[in-house]
Order: structure tokens, then C-alpha cells, then sequence
């Protein structure tokens, strides 16, 4: 059986399914799961679960004063900023237990300036109406008396701050949470988005402006904007995002989920947890788990895409279908650190957005002279099936024709039915739309004819490797399916004529051949090497051919290792 997100129910008893009913739980070592719970003090006074990630506050506010912080949606970042307001306002009552407690002088206690730009902005002007709206109520929660209303918010934030440093005798806190929204969500619209971005490029100068007055600074988002283009008048602000003494400031680690969460594991595979929702490096010692998969597993007992389908990722989808990174260069591939970490409008790497968006994650870090690249990969199960899914749903295809089809080709891989794989995949190739190919430029490469099938197999959780590298080359594409391994090499021609066609087929299997491709599976059950020749005018594959490889269990004893070295063809097809 393929693997795939199959939606899996876990069991109770009855008198287990009473404990969960309405959220709550007869069991005293339970608590509630905070879902829906927008503050940490609704968390506390709910009784409800809490990861405790006070360590790291205390550790950011002794280390420094301006920070600024990049994870993707649903992460906890919000959670985060209003533990920081509750810290630094001194709500005691709702830090008992927790790390910071004890360590903490409760006594001092600062004003706090809290924006948050969840809401849809369609000019700069209604940013500027909402953050108008938000600097009165702090004014009024506060008592502080503004007098004339000032003509734009960021002057507004200016004489606020200022005034409340002076009424307090203590500096502000200035919180930020989702600073990118009103950019992000105009990327489709240049125009807005560069004017969203020049009007809050202005407004976040103001807080290193007003720095005299100012404790603690904590900006938050999704994306990380470059300095020059967004916070050139806030370039103090430290950047935490890669920082691996701070990787695991949202997210939970194993230890956290096996300690705080330990009551509500039972009867769920502990494996599973991990391959579905683990995954998420930002180059700390951990592989982090999506918070808000967690609550919704263990509320549900049901394995299911909870993050993925709490927003659909349109703005990446647009850009890939129009532009010319074909999403089988994005699993696996290698971005250098300048292009990972910054981007501006019209000028966005999609594999940084989707790194910055949590569609894409951490795999390998190396340096190279004065240079540091990453290698990117999906985090976990989630994200690639319905990454991958929702993107050819996007395209115009139908969720169940595409289980349909990748189901066939596995079959047909399992069974060895190559002439029918060939069909199948001519069905596959003749469903894009031809907007897709118009568009793109690199539909004349292998890897653009490749990415169909990827997707596909993406889709249904299908074992893949892309590139798969060995010691004299890699090989365009893996597939490990019932314990044997197919290595997959393609071409693209122009023309089908027969003659030209078997030329390239003999060229992409004597690479396969000749480079070894092969060679580090030979332990497999199975391993069988195919080679593919799509034509540029047809759109299409126009043939494949299939070998088999002998199975060895290790080169000879008395050295002679040329059977090793050179893989010879058993059975053939074509």
C-alpha cells in the first residue's frame, strides 16, 4: 500500500470519548487544549495546555532590546508576543509555575504598545485608519489624554510612546505581530504592495526614532523583508529567525511534546506524530512539530492536513504556475543564505517564500568559501501530499483523478507493467494545460516533464527522491515502492522519429549505466533502472524502456568486482 494522508482514526473507549466531550477532560492530569484561544491569559485561566517558552524570553531580554522574528503561520508567534506583553505589564498571577517566575522582579512594570495587522488593506490609507484605531484604545486602557488626533499613525506612535514614558516613569514595550500582512497579501497587486510596503517603512522608523523612550522591541511575521526595503528606518532590530539558540521559540520539540502532552499520546503512533507533523528546522538542535497540527491531533485522535487547510497558499501557486521554477527543483534543492533570508517586492525567490511560509524547511546547511547555502526539502508528510495535491487541484485537475492516476502508476511500477505505465503517464502528460507550457520557460528540460510526475506521486505520499546524487552523478528521479527501487532517467527531443527516440533511450540508460546510478541500491529487494524521452513538440512521453538489475549482496571475495561495477541487464522491456 501507498503510504498517504489517509485520515486515520484512533479509537477510545467510551468512557475515553466522555472525558473528551466538550473539550474537557475528567482526568485530572488533563487539561483543555487551547484551541481558538487568541491570549495567554485565556490559555492560563482555561487550565489549558501551555508549552512553557519563558526561557527564551528571559534569555532575549537580557541579551538584547530590538528583535525581530520570521515563522509561518499558526506557529505560535502571536502567542508568543502576548506572553510578552503579559510579562512585561507584570501579570504575576498568570506565570506561576512557569520558568520565569522565580526570576522576574514583578514590582517594575511597563507600558506596553501592542499592533497587530490581521485585517485586509486595500491602501495605505486604511493601514493607517487601523493603526489609529489601535494607538486609541492603548490611550484609553491607559489613560493617557492624546489630545489633537495626529495626522498620520506614525505620529501618533511617536507622541504616544513619548507620552507614556513620561506618565509611567518607565519606557515602553513595542510589540509588532504580523508586520507583513498588508504586503503579503498583496503580492498579486504590485502596485498596492509597494505602496503598503513605502508607507510601513515609514512608520516602523518612528520606534528607532523614539528609541530614548523605548524598553523592548519585538517585530513579528511570516516573511522576512529585506532592511533596506522595509526597516531602513528600524535597522537595529536583531534577527532571530535563523539564530540557533532561539530555533525552537515556536514549535514544539520532542522532549515538550512527550512531557507536556504526555497525558494524550496514548493509543496514537508516536511515529506517525513525527512523519506527519514533524520536521521544521530553523538550525537549532531540533526538529520542531507545527503547534497547531499538535492540538487538533490529539483533540481529534484523527491524522488529518490541520495546518495545511487553515490557508491555502494561492500566492504561491500563482507565481508557480506563471513563472519558471518547476516545484521539482524546490524538495531538495540548494539556495544561498542571501536568498533565503531577504526578498522585496518583485524581486522574491519562491523558494524563500515558501521557506519563510513553513511549505519548505532546513534540510542541510554548508559553508563554501564566504558563502552559506541551504538545502531546502518539505518538513513532513502534511506538506508534501497536500502541497502537492492542492497545487495540480489549482491547475484544474480533480483530487480523486489524481489519486487515480498516481495509484495506476505504482501499480504498474509494483506489477512491472511498463506499457501500461507509458499509458498512464501519456494521460497524465496530455491533462496540463497548455497555459502551463506557454508560460513557462524551462519547458524544454527534463526536470519540467519530471515535475508532473513528482507532484503525482507527491500527492499520495509515494517514497521519492529527487536528484538522487551518487558518486558520479545524479539521477533525475527515485521511487521506492514495495520494497524495490526504480531509477528514473529522461531526455527531451525535438521530433519522433523512431530512430531519434531509441538514440535517446539508449543515451539516458547508458547514463544510468555508465555514471552508477544504481549502484548504492543493489541491496534492494528489487532495483530497476528507466529511461524516458519526452518530446518538446508533442508535449508528451513519447517512449520509455525498463531494465532490471541483478541483485548482489556485495563484491567478491577474491576481488573480482567487475560484476559490481558494471550492472548488467536481466530482464528488459524495449
Amino acid at each position: 500500500m501507498t503510504p498517504r494522508l489517509n485520515y486515520t482514526y484512533v479509537q477510545r473507549t467510551d468512557i475515553d470519548m466522555i472525558e473528551y466531550m466538550s473539550g474537557t477532560q475528567q482526568n485530572e492530569s488533563r487539561k483543555r487544549f487551547p484551541i481558538g484561544v487568541q491570549t495567554f491569559r485565556g490559555v492560563r485561566e482555561r487550565d489549558s495546555y501551555y508549552v512553557d517558552k519563558t526561557p527564551i524570553m528571559r534569555d532575549l531580554i537580557d541579551q538584547g532590546s530590538f528583535y525581530f522574528l520570521s515563522r509561518p503561520r499558526r506557529f505560535g508567534k502571536s502567542l508568543f508576543v502576548d506572553t510578552l506583553k503579559a510579562l512585561f505589564e507584570g501579570e504575576e498571577e498568570l506565570f506561576r509555575g512557569l520558568a520565569i517566575h522565580d526570576s522576574w522582579d514583578w514590582s517594575v512594570r511597563h507600558p506596553v504598545v501592542r499592533l497587530s495587522f490581521g485585517d485586509q488593506y486595500n491602501s495605505p490609507e486604511e493601514i493607517d485608519q487601523h493603526i489609529h484605531g489601535e494607538l486609541r484604545a492603548v490611550a484609553d486602557d491607559t489613560g493617557i489624554e492624546m489630545g489633537e488626533i495626529c495626522i498620520k499613525g506614525s505620529q501618533h506612535l511617536k507622541e504616544l510612546i513619548r507620552l507614556l514614558h513620561r506618565s509611567t516613569g518607565r519606557q515602553v514595550v513595542v510589540l509588532v505581530d504580523e508586520y507583513d500582512k498588508p504586503i503579503l497579501d498583496a503580492l498579486d497587486r504590485p502596485e498596492l504592495a509597494r505602496a503598503n510596503r513605502d508607507y510601513l517603512r515609514g512608520f516602523y522608523g518612528i520606534i528607532k526614532d523614539s528609541a530614548e523612550h523605548v524598553r523592548f522591541v519585538f517585530v513579528t511575521g511570516i516573511t522576512m523583508f529585506s532592511k533596506v526595503s522595509l526597516f531602513s528606518g528600524l535597522n537595529n532590530l536583531k534577527d532571530i529567525s535563523l539564530n540557533p539558540r532561539y530555533a525552537s521559540i515556536c514549535g514544539f520539540t520532542d522532549d515538550e511534546l512527550d512531557t507536556v502532552f504526555a497525558p494524550e499520546l496514548e493509543g496514537l503512533d508516536r511515529e506517525e506524530i513525527r512523519r506527519w507533523y514533524n520536521g521544521y528546522s530553523w538550525l537549532g538542535g531540533h526538529r520542531l512539530y507545527n503547534p497547531w497540527d499538535i492540538l487538533f491531533l490529539l483533540d481529534e485522535r484523527q491524522f488529518k492536513p490541520y495546518w495545511f487547510r487553515s490557508g491555502t497558499p494561492n500566492y504561491l501557486y500563482r507565481p508557480i504556475r506563471e513563472g519558471n521554477c518547476p516545484l521539482m527543483e524546490f524538495d531538495g534543492g540548494t539556495i544561498d543564505e542571501e536568498q533565503l533570508v531577504q526578498f522585496d517586492v518583485g524581486d522574491i525567490d519562491l523558494r524563500a517564500l515558501m521557506f519563510q511560509s513553513g511549505y519548505l524547511t532546513v534540510g542541510e546547511r554548508r559553508r563554501d568559501g564566504t558563502r552559506t547555502f541551504y538545502t531546502l526539502e518539505y518538513p513532513n508528510l502534511e506538506v508534501s501530499e497536500r502541497f502537492n495535491m492542492d497545487f495540480l487541484v489549482y491547475m484544474g485537475r480533480q483530487e480523486a483523478g489524481v489519486r487515480r492516476d498516481a495509484d495506476a502508476v505504482l501499480g504498474c511500477l509494483e506489477s512491472k507493467d511498463f506499457e501500461g505505465l507509458l499509458g498512464r503517464l501519456r494521460t497524465i502528460y496530455a491533462a496540463v494545460p497548455h497555459s502551463w507550457y506557454r508560460n513557462n520557460l524551462n519547458a524544454g528540460v527534463e526536470g519540467y516533464y519530471l515535475t508532473m510526475l513528482v507532484m503525482h506521486l507527491n500527492a499520495v505520499g509515494a517514497v521519492i527522491q529527487v536528484e538522487d546524487e551518487s558518486s558520479r552523478g545524479q539521477s533525475d528521479l527515485v521511487v521506492r515502492h514495495g520494497g524495490e527501487v526504480f531509477v528514473i532517467e529522461a531526455k527531451v527531443i525535438r521530433g519522433k522519429r523512431r530512430h531519434t527516440v531509441a538514440r535517446a533511450l539508449d543515451a539516458a540508460m547508458a547514463q544510468i549505466r555508465g555514471r552508477g546510478y544504481a549502484e548504492k541500491h543493489l541491496g534492494e529487494a528489487g532495483v530497476y533502472l528507466i529511461a524516458m524521452v519526452f518530446g518538446s513538440g508533442e508535449r508528451n512521453l513519447l517512449d520509455l524502456r525498463a531494465e532490471s538489475v541483478p541483485v548482489l549482496s556485495a563484491p567478491r571475495a577474491d576481488g573480482d568486482d567487475r560484476v559490481w561495477r558494471r550492472l548488467r541487464n536481466v530482464v528488459a522491456w524495449r
